[in-house]
C-alpha cells in the first residue's frame, strides 16, 4: 500500500494519524530521504527503516494522535553503537532526521437541499479541507454540469441522490458530522429534523427558515415526535450570523459558512479539552515493538 492510499484509508475511516517522513540523511542509514510511514491508532503502513528509528517514531506518532493541538515536529537519530536506544541498537553509522506531521480528522458537513443557497454554501465550504456531503431528492440539483463549479474543491465531496427518503442518508454519516437542513419542501425539512434528533452521534444540526416555520416544527417535534425540550434545543434556527442580514443566496451562504467555521473551531476546542482530561491519552505502551529491518 502506498502512503497516499494509507492516508486515504485513515480519512475514510475518520481516524487521526501521523505521516512520518525521513527528512534528511547523513552517512549510512536504512532508508533514503523521502521514505514514508503512515501511523494510525492501531496500524502502520510503510517503513522508514525499521529498528529503533521506526519504533520510536511510531511511539511518538501515537502520542501525537492523542495530544490536543498537535504540531509537526522533527526527531533526530544518531545511528551508532554509542547511543542508548529505547528499542535496541542501530549502528549503520549515519544520522537521520525524521519529520512527523499530524493528520487530524477533518470536519464533516452534510447539506440537505442543493437549491440556490445550498449550492452557494457548497461552493464556499468546498474550499476547505473537510468531508462534504451533498444531498437532494431532485436529480437535476445534483447534475454533473451543475456541480462542475466544485471541480477544484479541496473538500472530499460525496453526492447523495435520495429520491424518496433523504433522511436515510443520516444513518450513513460518520459520527460528529454537522447537518444543515435546507430543502425545497417544508415537509421534507420536518422529516429530516425529526430523523436527525433520532440519529446518535451527529454534530450540530441547523435548520433554515423563519421563526413561524420553527414554531410549527417545534410543536410537531414535541407532540408528534415525542422529543423533549433538551433534544429539540439541539436544532439551531435560524442559521448563520445574525449580523449578516442580507437575503441573497450568496449572502446567506456566507453567513452560514462563517457560523459553521466557528462551530468547527468550537468542536475542535471541545475535543482538545476532552483529550486533556484523559490521563495518558494516546500513549503507545500497549503497542507491540517494530522488528528491526535495517
Amino acid at each position: 500500500m502506498t502512503w497516499v492510499t494509507a492516508v486515504g484509508r485513515l480519512r475514510a475511516r475518520r481516524e487521526a494519524g501521523v505521516l512520518v517522513t525521513v527528512a534528511t540523511v547523513r552517512g549510512h542509514a536504512p532508508r533514503r530521504a523521502g521514505a514514508k510511514l503512515v501511523v494510525g491508532p492501531t496500524e502502520a503502513w510503510g517503513s522508514i527503516g525499521g529498528g529503533n528509528i521506526e519504533a520510536v517514531a511510531i511511539d511518538r506518532a501515537r502520542e501525537l494522535i492523542g495530544t490536543p493541538g498537535q504540531e509537526p515536529e522533527l526527531m533526530e537519530f544518531a545511528l551508532n553503537d554509542k547511543v542508548t536506544n529505547r528499542h535496541g541498537v542501530q549502528c549503520c553509522g549515519g544520522a537521520v532526521t525524521v519529520l512527523l506531521e499530524p493528520l487530524p480528522v477533518v470536519p464533516a458537513l452534510a447539506i440537505f437541499g442543493m437549491g440556490h443557497v445550498g449550492l452557494e454554501l457548497a461552493r464556499i465550504m468546498a474550499r476547505h479541507n473537510l468531508d462534504l456531503h451533498l444531498v437532494d431528492t431532485r436529480p437535476d440539483m445534483l447534475a454533473d454540469e451543475r456541480l462542475a463549479v466544485l471541480s477544484d474543491a479541496a473538500a472530499q465531496i460525496h453526492v447523495h441522490h435520495q429520491p424518496l427518503l433523504p433522511e436515510e442518508v443520516l444513518e450513513e454519516l460518520a459520527p460528529g458530522t454537522h447537518v444543515l437542513i435546507m430543502t425545497h419542501d417544508h415537509a421534507e425539512d420536518a422529516a429530516l429534523a425529526d430523523a436527525a434528533l433520532r440519529t446518535p452521534g451527529l454534530g450540530s444540526i441547523g435548520l433554515i427558515g423563519s421563526s413561524a416555520k420553527w414554531a410549527r416544527f417545534r410543536h410537531r417535534l414535541a407532540t408528534e415526535g415525542g422529543h423533549d425540550d433538551a433534544a429539540i434545543s439541539r436544532i439551531k434556527t435560524p442559521i448563520g450570523m445574525p449580523e449578516i442580514s442580507g437575503k441573497e443566496p450568496a449572502t446567506i451562504a456566507v453567513s452560514v459558512a462563517a457560523d459553521l467555521l466557528q462551530t468547527f473551531e468550537q468542536a475542535a476546542a471541545g475535543e482538545r479539552e476532552r483529550l486533556r482530561a484523559v490521563p495518558d491519552a494516546g500513549t503507545a505502551s500497549g503497542y507491540p515493538p517494530v522488528a528491526d529491518s535495517a
